[in-house]
Protein backbone atom coordinates (compact mmCIF):
# COMPACT_ATOMS: atom_id res chain seq x y z
CA UNK A 1 0.00 0.00 0.00
CA UNK A 2 2.46 2.23 1.01
CA UNK A 3 4.78 1.49 -2.39
CA UNK A 4 1.24 2.26 -4.31
CA UNK A 5 0.90 5.70 -2.71
CA UNK A 6 4.55 6.66 -3.25
CA UNK A 7 4.37 5.65 -6.78
CA UNK A 8 1.19 7.61 -7.45
CA UNK A 9 2.13 10.77 -5.76
CA UNK A 10 6.01 10.53 -7.98
CA UNK A 11 3.68 9.90 -11.44
CA UNK A 12 1.38 13.45 -10.00
CA UNK A 13 4.77 15.10 -9.62
CA UNK A 14 5.87 13.77 -13.22
CA UNK A 15 2.15 14.76 -14.54
CA UNK A 16 2.65 18.44 -12.75
CA UNK A 17 5.92 18.42 -14.34
CA UNK A 18 5.10 17.90 -17.78
CA UNK A 19 2.28 20.22 -17.46
CA UNK A 20 4.63 23.15 -17.17
CA UNK A 21 7.37 22.28 -19.56
CA UNK A 22 7.65 24.37 -22.67
CA UNK A 23 5.68 23.02 -25.62
CA UNK A 24 7.23 21.30 -28.45
CA UNK A 25 9.22 23.85 -30.78
CA UNK A 26 6.85 23.41 -33.89
CA UNK A 27 3.69 24.30 -31.66
CA UNK A 28 5.66 27.66 -31.00
CA UNK A 29 6.46 27.96 -34.59
CA UNK A 30 2.86 27.63 -35.55
CA UNK A 31 1.72 30.05 -32.67
CA UNK A 32 4.53 32.62 -33.87
CA UNK A 33 2.82 32.32 -37.54
CA UNK A 34 -0.78 32.85 -36.05
CA UNK A 35 0.45 36.15 -33.95
CA UNK A 36 1.52 37.60 -37.16
CA UNK A 37 -1.82 36.45 -39.27
CA UNK A 38 -3.17 38.30 -36.06
CA UNK A 39 -1.11 41.40 -36.25
CA UNK A 40 -1.04 41.31 -32.78
CA UNK A 41 2.27 43.33 -32.39
CA UNK A 42 0.66 46.27 -33.90
CA UNK A 43 -1.59 46.72 -31.34
CA UNK A 44 0.22 45.84 -28.75
CA UNK A 45 3.88 47.11 -29.25
CA UNK A 46 3.58 50.97 -28.52
CA UNK A 47 5.99 53.45 -30.80
CA UNK A 48 9.35 52.78 -29.97
CA UNK A 49 8.53 50.33 -27.16
CA UNK A 50 9.22 46.91 -26.84
CA UNK A 51 7.20 44.18 -28.83
CA UNK A 52 3.89 42.93 -27.33
CA UNK A 53 4.60 45.20 -24.35
CA UNK A 54 1.48 47.00 -24.64
CA UNK A 55 1.27 51.02 -24.10
CA UNK A 56 -0.18 51.43 -27.78
CA UNK A 57 -2.86 54.85 -27.48
CA UNK A 58 -6.25 54.33 -28.82
CA UNK A 59 -8.55 56.90 -29.50
CA UNK A 60 -12.37 56.00 -28.64
CA UNK A 61 -15.26 57.91 -28.61
CA UNK A 62 -14.92 58.39 -25.10
CA UNK A 63 -11.44 58.81 -24.43
CA UNK A 64 -8.10 56.78 -24.92
CA UNK A 65 -7.39 52.95 -23.81
CA UNK A 66 -4.08 51.41 -24.13
CA UNK A 67 -3.15 48.19 -25.58
CA UNK A 68 -2.03 45.62 -22.31
CA UNK A 69 1.16 43.75 -21.90
CA UNK A 70 1.26 40.55 -22.79
CA UNK A 71 4.52 39.33 -22.60
CA UNK A 72 5.31 36.28 -20.35
CA UNK A 73 6.42 39.00 -17.46
CA UNK A 74 4.64 37.86 -14.41
CA UNK A 75 3.51 41.02 -12.90
CA UNK A 76 2.97 43.08 -15.65
CA UNK A 77 2.39 40.88 -18.42
CA UNK A 78 0.52 37.33 -18.67
CA UNK A 79 2.90 35.28 -17.24
CA UNK A 80 0.78 34.02 -14.50
CA UNK A 81 -1.83 32.91 -16.46
CA UNK A 82 -3.09 29.75 -17.57
CA UNK A 83 -4.33 28.40 -20.79
CA UNK A 84 -7.58 28.60 -19.53
CA UNK A 85 -7.52 32.28 -18.80
CA UNK A 86 -5.70 32.94 -22.03
CA UNK A 87 -8.63 31.30 -23.77
CA UNK A 88 -11.32 32.73 -21.89
CA UNK A 89 -10.30 36.56 -22.58
CA UNK A 90 -9.78 35.46 -26.40
CA UNK A 91 -13.22 33.96 -26.27
CA UNK A 92 -15.40 36.32 -24.04
CA UNK A 93 -13.46 39.20 -23.45
CA UNK A 94 -13.39 38.56 -19.83
CA UNK A 95 -9.60 39.09 -17.82
CA UNK A 96 -8.12 36.11 -15.63
CA UNK A 97 -9.48 39.56 -13.00
CA UNK A 98 -12.72 39.02 -14.20
CA UNK A 99 -13.33 42.24 -15.75
CA UNK A 100 -14.43 42.24 -19.86
CA UNK A 101 -12.42 44.69 -21.64
CA UNK A 102 -13.07 47.27 -24.04
CA UNK A 103 -14.03 46.06 -27.66
CA UNK A 104 -10.62 48.00 -29.31
CA UNK A 105 -10.04 44.14 -28.80
CA UNK A 106 -11.70 42.33 -31.27
CA UNK A 107 -12.64 39.38 -29.33
CA UNK A 108 -15.88 38.65 -31.01
CA UNK A 109 -13.41 37.54 -34.36
CA UNK A 110 -11.17 35.73 -32.07
CA UNK A 111 -13.71 33.70 -30.48
CA UNK A 112 -13.97 31.98 -33.64
CA UNK A 113 -10.29 30.40 -33.60
CA UNK A 114 -9.88 26.54 -32.99
CA UNK A 115 -8.69 25.14 -30.04
CA UNK A 116 -5.37 23.70 -31.55
CA UNK A 117 -4.97 27.32 -32.84
CA UNK A 118 -5.75 29.16 -29.36
CA UNK A 119 -3.31 26.79 -27.77
CA UNK A 120 -0.53 27.08 -30.06
CA UNK A 121 -1.00 31.10 -29.91
CA UNK A 122 -0.49 30.90 -25.98
CA UNK A 123 2.27 28.61 -26.46
CA UNK A 124 4.32 31.27 -28.91
CA UNK A 125 3.16 34.06 -26.16
CA UNK A 126 4.42 32.58 -23.41
CA UNK A 127 7.71 30.68 -24.26
CA UNK A 128 8.49 32.63 -27.63
CA UNK A 129 7.90 36.32 -26.86
CA UNK A 130 10.44 38.06 -24.41
CA UNK A 131 9.05 38.84 -20.95
CA UNK A 132 9.33 42.81 -20.27
CA UNK A 133 8.37 44.77 -17.45
CA UNK A 134 6.70 47.19 -18.77
CA UNK A 135 3.49 48.48 -16.72
CA UNK A 136 -0.01 48.84 -18.17
CA UNK A 137 -1.84 52.09 -18.63
CA UNK A 138 -5.09 52.84 -17.05
CA UNK A 139 -7.71 54.41 -19.76
CA UNK A 140 -7.80 58.13 -19.83
CA UNK A 141 -11.65 57.83 -20.10
CA UNK A 142 -13.44 59.81 -17.32
CA UNK A 143 -15.61 59.02 -14.89
CA UNK A 144 -18.61 57.33 -14.97
CA UNK A 145 -17.86 56.48 -18.93
CA UNK A 146 -14.87 54.69 -17.14
CA UNK A 147 -17.40 52.08 -14.95
CA UNK A 148 -16.55 48.77 -16.25
CA UNK A 149 -19.47 46.96 -16.05
CA UNK A 150 -21.33 48.50 -18.97
CA UNK A 151 -19.00 46.43 -21.21
CA UNK A 152 -20.28 43.41 -19.52
CA UNK A 153 -23.71 44.62 -21.19
CA UNK A 154 -21.95 45.17 -24.13
CA UNK A 155 -20.41 41.80 -24.33
CA UNK A 156 -24.09 40.67 -23.66
CA UNK A 157 -25.99 42.26 -26.32
CA UNK A 158 -23.46 42.35 -28.66
CA UNK A 159 -20.74 39.60 -28.87
CA UNK A 160 -21.43 36.06 -29.76
CA UNK A 161 -21.39 33.23 -27.52
CA UNK A 162 -18.62 31.19 -28.07
CA UNK A 163 -19.10 28.11 -29.50
CA UNK A 164 -16.56 24.99 -29.89
CA UNK A 165 -14.86 25.08 -33.67
CA UNK A 166 -16.17 22.74 -36.23
CA UNK A 167 -14.66 22.30 -39.48
CA UNK A 168 -17.26 22.47 -42.28
CA UNK A 169 -17.37 20.27 -45.38
CA UNK A 170 -17.00 22.13 -48.71
CA UNK A 171 -14.46 24.44 -50.81
CA UNK A 172 -11.60 23.56 -47.97
CA UNK A 173 -9.56 27.15 -49.18
CA UNK A 174 -12.73 28.95 -49.16
CA UNK A 175 -13.52 27.57 -45.64
CA UNK A 176 -9.54 28.30 -44.68
CA UNK A 177 -10.34 32.05 -45.93
CA UNK A 178 -13.34 32.81 -44.26
CA UNK A 179 -11.71 31.11 -41.24
CA UNK A 180 -8.47 33.85 -41.43
CA UNK A 181 -10.53 36.75 -42.34
CA UNK A 182 -13.34 36.30 -39.49
CA UNK A 183 -11.14 34.99 -37.13
CA UNK A 184 -7.31 36.14 -35.76
CA UNK A 185 -7.50 38.64 -39.46
CA UNK A 186 -10.52 40.49 -37.58
CA UNK A 187 -10.73 42.09 -41.17
CA UNK A 188 -14.02 43.48 -40.29
CA UNK A 189 -12.66 45.19 -37.02
CA UNK A 190 -12.21 47.95 -40.00
CA UNK A 191 -13.92 46.84 -42.66
CA UNK A 192 -16.99 46.83 -41.62
CA UNK A 193 -19.65 49.59 -40.39
CA UNK A 194 -19.94 49.98 -36.66
CA UNK A 195 -23.52 50.62 -34.67
CA UNK A 196 -25.06 52.84 -32.53
CA UNK A 197 -22.85 50.78 -29.57
CA UNK A 198 -19.66 50.68 -31.69
CA UNK A 199 -20.92 47.05 -32.57
CA UNK A 200 -19.72 45.59 -36.06
CA UNK A 201 -22.38 45.43 -38.30
CA UNK A 202 -21.92 41.69 -39.02
CA UNK A 203 -19.41 39.39 -37.82
CA UNK A 204 -19.40 36.93 -40.85
CA UNK A 205 -21.50 36.94 -44.69
CA UNK A 206 -24.21 35.13 -42.95
CA UNK A 207 -25.25 38.49 -40.82
CA UNK A 208 -26.11 40.48 -44.11
CA UNK A 209 -24.15 42.78 -46.56
CA UNK A 210 -22.67 45.24 -44.09
CA UNK A 211 -20.19 42.51 -43.42
CA UNK A 212 -16.94 43.70 -45.05
CA UNK A 213 -18.24 46.55 -47.07
CA UNK A 214 -16.43 49.24 -45.34
CA UNK A 215 -16.01 50.93 -42.10
CA UNK A 216 -16.28 54.22 -41.31
CA UNK A 217 -13.74 57.10 -41.30
CA UNK A 218 -10.97 56.50 -38.43
CA UNK A 219 -7.70 58.93 -38.04
CA UNK A 220 -8.69 60.11 -40.94
CA UNK A 221 -8.72 57.16 -43.05
CA UNK A 222 -11.37 55.07 -44.51
CA UNK A 223 -11.46 51.43 -44.80
CA UNK A 224 -12.79 50.35 -48.00
CA UNK A 225 -15.46 47.65 -49.32
CA UNK A 226 -13.39 44.28 -49.27
CA UNK A 227 -16.36 43.01 -51.08
CA UNK A 228 -16.87 41.43 -54.79
CA UNK A 229 -18.40 44.98 -55.90
CA UNK A 230 -18.11 47.73 -57.93
CA UNK A 231 -17.87 51.11 -56.61
CA UNK A 232 -15.24 51.31 -53.82
CA UNK A 233 -15.10 47.39 -53.77
CA UNK A 234 -12.58 44.84 -55.09
CA UNK A 235 -15.18 43.75 -58.09
CA UNK A 236 -11.95 44.80 -60.82
CA UNK A 237 -9.25 43.09 -58.95
CA UNK A 238 -8.89 39.08 -59.36
CA UNK A 239 -8.01 36.59 -56.86
CA UNK A 240 -4.05 36.91 -57.62
CA UNK A 241 -4.12 40.82 -57.91
CA UNK A 242 -6.02 40.89 -54.25
CA UNK A 243 -2.88 38.16 -52.76
CA UNK A 244 -0.14 40.21 -54.63
CA UNK A 245 -1.68 43.29 -52.48
CA UNK A 246 -1.41 41.75 -49.09
CA UNK A 247 2.03 40.26 -49.62
CA UNK A 248 3.52 43.56 -51.64
CA UNK A 249 1.12 46.75 -50.37
CA UNK A 250 0.85 46.97 -53.91
CA UNK A 251 -0.72 45.47 -57.38
CA UNK A 252 -1.45 47.40 -60.59
CA UNK A 253 -4.88 48.98 -59.59
CA UNK A 254 -3.87 50.68 -56.34
CA UNK A 255 -1.03 50.51 -53.12
CA UNK A 256 -2.01 50.35 -49.56
CA UNK A 257 -2.05 53.39 -47.40
CA UNK A 258 -2.95 54.57 -43.64
CA UNK A 259 -3.23 51.20 -41.34
CA UNK A 260 -3.41 48.82 -44.20
CA UNK A 261 0.56 49.57 -44.43
CA UNK A 262 1.39 48.28 -40.77
CA UNK A 263 -1.26 44.99 -41.81
CA UNK A 264 0.90 44.46 -44.99
CA UNK A 265 4.56 45.29 -42.97
CA UNK A 266 3.90 43.41 -39.63
CA UNK A 267 1.17 40.53 -40.90
CA UNK A 268 0.54 40.05 -44.60
CA UNK A 269 3.69 39.61 -45.97
CA UNK A 270 4.54 36.82 -43.62
CA UNK A 271 1.40 34.29 -44.73
CA UNK A 272 1.67 31.40 -47.11
CA UNK A 273 1.05 31.88 -50.22
CA UNK A 274 -1.71 29.34 -49.56
CA UNK A 275 -3.77 30.92 -46.86
CA UNK A 276 -3.16 34.23 -49.16
CA UNK A 277 -4.82 32.87 -52.06
CA UNK A 278 -7.39 31.60 -49.56
CA UNK A 279 -8.45 34.54 -48.28
CA UNK A 280 -8.55 35.90 -51.94
CA UNK A 281 -10.48 33.17 -53.19
CA UNK A 282 -13.20 34.15 -49.94
CA UNK A 283 -13.19 38.04 -50.21
CA UNK A 284 -13.89 36.90 -53.82
CA UNK A 285 -17.26 34.79 -53.01
CA UNK A 286 -18.69 37.68 -51.42
CA UNK A 287 -21.90 39.13 -53.20
CA UNK A 288 -22.50 43.00 -53.61
CA UNK A 289 -23.17 45.27 -50.90
CA UNK A 290 -24.48 47.47 -53.43
CA UNK A 291 -25.58 45.80 -57.16
CA UNK A 292 -26.50 49.00 -58.26
CA UNK A 293 -22.96 50.42 -58.21
CA UNK A 294 -21.26 51.46 -62.04
CA UNK A 295 -18.37 49.56 -63.03
CA UNK A 296 -15.77 51.86 -64.15
CA UNK A 297 -15.24 52.57 -67.69
CA UNK A 298 -12.22 54.42 -68.61
CA UNK A 299 -12.87 57.62 -70.54
CA UNK A 300 -9.82 59.11 -72.04
CA UNK A 301 -11.07 62.81 -72.38
CA UNK A 302 -9.02 64.07 -69.58
CA UNK A 303 -5.77 62.66 -70.43
CA UNK A 304 -6.49 63.56 -74.38
CA UNK A 305 -6.71 67.30 -73.26
CA UNK A 306 -4.17 67.03 -70.59
CA UNK A 307 -1.56 65.63 -73.52
CA UNK A 308 -2.33 68.43 -75.74
CA UNK A 309 -2.00 70.95 -73.32
CA UNK A 310 -5.11 72.02 -72.83
CA UNK A 311 -5.44 73.23 -69.18
CA UNK A 312 -9.48 74.42 -68.99
CA UNK A 313 -9.35 75.02 -65.03
CA UNK A 314 -7.42 75.38 -62.21
CA UNK A 315 -7.62 72.19 -60.97
CA UNK A 316 -6.27 70.69 -64.17
CA UNK A 317 -3.48 72.38 -63.59
CA UNK A 318 -2.75 71.87 -60.18
CA UNK A 319 -3.11 68.05 -60.94
CA UNK A 320 -0.55 68.32 -64.10
CA UNK A 321 1.59 70.07 -61.98
CA UNK A 322 1.93 68.58 -58.99
CA UNK A 323 0.49 64.95 -59.79
CA UNK A 324 0.88 64.03 -63.23
CA UNK A 325 4.57 63.59 -63.15
CA UNK A 326 3.97 60.14 -61.06
CA UNK A 327 0.52 59.44 -61.69
CA UNK A 328 0.78 60.23 -65.67
CA UNK A 329 -1.92 62.92 -67.19
CA UNK A 330 -3.96 59.21 -68.31
CA UNK A 331 -3.86 58.78 -63.89
CA UNK A 332 -2.42 55.18 -64.85
CA UNK A 333 0.32 55.61 -63.19
CA UNK A 334 3.38 53.49 -63.36
CA UNK A 335 2.99 49.69 -62.83
CA UNK A 336 3.60 49.27 -59.17
CA UNK A 337 5.94 52.26 -58.23
CA UNK A 338 3.34 54.68 -58.53
CA UNK A 339 -0.28 53.49 -57.98
CA UNK A 340 -2.68 54.30 -61.10
CA UNK A 341 -5.54 56.77 -59.73
CA UNK A 342 -8.01 55.75 -62.52
CA UNK A 343 -10.14 53.18 -61.95
CA UNK A 344 -8.44 53.23 -57.75
CA UNK A 345 -11.46 51.96 -56.08
CA UNK A 346 -10.95 54.06 -53.18
CA UNK A 347 -11.72 57.16 -55.67
CA UNK A 348 -15.29 55.76 -56.44
CA UNK A 349 -17.25 56.09 -53.66
CA UNK A 350 -18.99 59.24 -52.36
CA UNK A 351 -16.30 60.00 -49.36
CA UNK A 352 -13.27 61.75 -50.24
CA UNK A 353 -11.48 61.20 -46.62
CA UNK A 354 -8.97 58.91 -47.63
CA UNK A 355 -7.82 61.00 -50.83
CA UNK A 356 -7.69 64.40 -48.88
CA UNK A 357 -5.66 62.90 -46.27
CA UNK A 358 -3.19 61.42 -48.51
CA UNK A 359 -2.57 64.84 -50.35
CA UNK A 360 -2.58 66.22 -46.90
CA UNK A 361 -0.34 64.06 -45.21
CA UNK A 362 1.52 62.16 -47.66
CA UNK A 363 1.88 58.37 -48.17
CA UNK A 364 4.60 55.82 -48.14
CA UNK A 365 4.20 51.96 -49.48
CA UNK A 366 5.76 49.86 -46.79
CA UNK A 367 9.03 47.59 -47.77
CA UNK A 368 8.34 44.10 -47.78
CA UNK A 369 10.64 41.22 -48.54
CA UNK A 370 9.52 40.29 -51.77
CA UNK A 371 9.23 44.48 -52.80
CA UNK A 372 11.75 45.76 -51.35
CA UNK A 373 11.62 49.48 -51.94
CA UNK A 374 9.55 51.60 -50.39
CA UNK A 375 7.62 54.01 -52.31
CA UNK A 376 7.20 57.80 -50.68
CA UNK A 377 4.78 60.31 -51.71
CA UNK A 378 5.24 63.84 -49.84
CA UNK A 379 2.04 65.86 -48.38
CA UNK A 380 1.09 69.23 -49.55
CA UNK A 381 -0.38 70.65 -46.08
CA UNK A 382 2.06 73.46 -46.35
CA UNK A 383 2.20 73.93 -50.28
CA UNK A 384 -1.32 74.00 -51.01
CA UNK A 385 -4.39 75.78 -49.53
CA UNK A 386 -8.18 74.58 -48.53
CA UNK A 387 -9.34 74.79 -51.77
CA UNK A 388 -6.28 73.71 -53.71
CA UNK A 389 -6.39 70.63 -52.29
CA UNK A 390 -10.20 70.32 -52.76
CA UNK A 391 -9.76 71.11 -56.50
CA UNK A 392 -7.16 68.71 -57.21
CA UNK A 393 -8.80 65.79 -55.11
CA UNK A 394 -12.10 66.72 -56.91
CA UNK A 395 -10.03 66.30 -60.25
CA UNK A 396 -9.06 63.11 -59.56
CA UNK A 397 -12.09 61.66 -58.03
CA UNK A 398 -14.17 62.65 -61.32
CA UNK A 399 -11.53 62.12 -64.18
CA UNK A 400 -10.85 59.15 -66.03
CA UNK A 401 -14.22 57.35 -65.70
CA UNK A 402 -13.76 57.45 -62.02
CA UNK A 403 -17.24 57.79 -59.82
CA UNK A 404 -16.33 59.91 -56.81
CA UNK A 405 -17.81 62.70 -55.20
CA UNK A 406 -15.85 66.37 -55.55
CA UNK A 407 -14.33 66.92 -51.80
CA UNK A 408 -15.14 70.43 -50.88
CA UNK A 409 -12.43 72.78 -48.67
CA UNK A 410 -14.68 72.16 -45.47
CA UNK A 411 -13.75 68.99 -45.84
CA UNK A 412 -10.07 69.74 -46.29
CA UNK A 413 -10.11 71.88 -43.39
CA UNK A 414 -11.68 69.65 -40.83
CA UNK A 415 -9.22 67.10 -41.46
CA UNK A 416 -6.30 69.28 -41.75
CA UNK A 417 -6.67 70.25 -38.00
CA UNK A 418 -6.12 66.73 -37.31
CA UNK A 419 -4.04 64.91 -39.76
CA UNK A 420 -0.67 63.82 -38.96
CA UNK A 421 2.48 63.51 -41.78
CA UNK A 422 2.75 59.63 -42.87
CA UNK A 423 6.35 58.71 -41.26
CA UNK A 424 9.13 58.76 -44.03
CA UNK A 425 7.72 61.41 -45.71
CA UNK A 426 8.32 64.82 -46.16
CA UNK A 427 6.45 67.95 -46.89
CA UNK A 428 5.32 68.20 -50.60
CA UNK A 429 8.65 65.85 -51.46
CA UNK A 430 7.91 65.84 -55.19
CA UNK A 431 6.35 69.22 -55.89
CA UNK A 432 7.59 71.42 -58.33
CA UNK A 433 11.00 73.20 -57.07
CA UNK A 434 11.41 71.38 -54.41
CA UNK A 435 13.60 68.33 -53.51
CA UNK A 436 12.81 64.86 -51.84
CA UNK A 437 12.19 61.21 -52.74
CA UNK A 438 10.91 61.38 -55.46
CA UNK A 439 11.55 63.94 -58.78
CA UNK A 440 9.77 66.94 -59.23
CA UNK A 441 6.35 67.00 -61.32
CA UNK A 442 6.23 68.52 -64.74
CA UNK A 443 5.41 71.90 -65.11
CA UNK A 444 4.50 70.58 -68.74
CA UNK A 445 2.33 67.78 -70.23
CA UNK A 446 5.79 66.09 -70.60
CA UNK A 447 4.67 62.31 -69.62
CA UNK A 448 2.62 60.70 -72.60
CA UNK A 449 -0.62 59.12 -71.82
Amino acid sequence: MKKTKTFVAGLGLLLAAASHAAPDPQQIKQGEYLARAGDCIACHTAPKGKPYAGGLSMATPIGKVYSTNITPDKEHGIGNWSFEDFDKLMRTGVTKHGYTVYPAMPYPSYSRLSDADMRALYAYLMHGVPAQATSNRDADIPWPLSMRFPLTIWRWVFAPKPAPYTPAAGDQQLLRGAYLVQGLGHCGACHTARGIGMQEKALTELDGTAYLAGGAAIDGWVAPSLRNEHGGGLARWSEADIAEFLKTGRNSHSASFGAMNDVVAHSMQYMSSSDLASIARYLKSLPPANASAKPFVGDDKVAKALYAGKVDSNAALLYLNNCAGCHRSDGKGYSKAFPALAGNAVLQTSDPTSAINIVLSGSAVPATHTAPSSLVMGGYAKTLSDQQIADVVSFIQTSWGNHGSPATAAQVAKLRKTFVPVAGTTEASFAPGRSGTLPPAPRANVVKP
